[in-house]
């Protein structure tokens, strides 16, 4: 994966995020970050990334919404979406990955949970 968008409300956490993709395998990518869903959908305009990793609860556009968007368009629908979150339960989880996401994972993330969350589009 070339390049990767983190889309969080909270830098601490994008960096988190970033730093756990760079210890399971990114350190060459390309990293973009936005604050909210509307940052990235903007971010992914021209340039649709390799990987989203998105916060489910952030200002302005939520990550299920954005997800909805990701899925809806026809230049993005086929970059895969992690999803993460600090509230997650067996049926929200179902509920986004039947709306597309891959993968959904709570918080606080670790290199453990990005590693297993991810083997099933990184051996594609």
């Amino acid at each position: 994966m070339k390049r990767i968008l983190i889309a969080d409300d909270s830098g601490t956490a994008r960096m988190m995020i970033r730093r756990c993709l760079e210890i399971v395998g990114f350190s060459e990518a390309e990293f973009e970050e936005a604050k909210d869903g509307r940052e990235a959908l903007a971010l992914m305009k021209n340039n649709p990334p390799d990987l989203l990793v998105s916060d489910l609860n952030m200002p302005s556009m939520d990550g299920e919404t954005l997800l909805q968007w990701v899925k809806a368009s026809p230049k993005l629908v086929n970059v895969p979406v992690l999803v993460i979150s600090s509230v997650t339960n067996q049926a929200k989880t179902e509920e986004l990955k039947q709306r597309g996401a891959f993968a959904v994972i709570g918080k606080p993330v670790n290199p453990a949970l990005l590693n297993e969350a991810l083997a099933p589009i990184l051996s594609d």
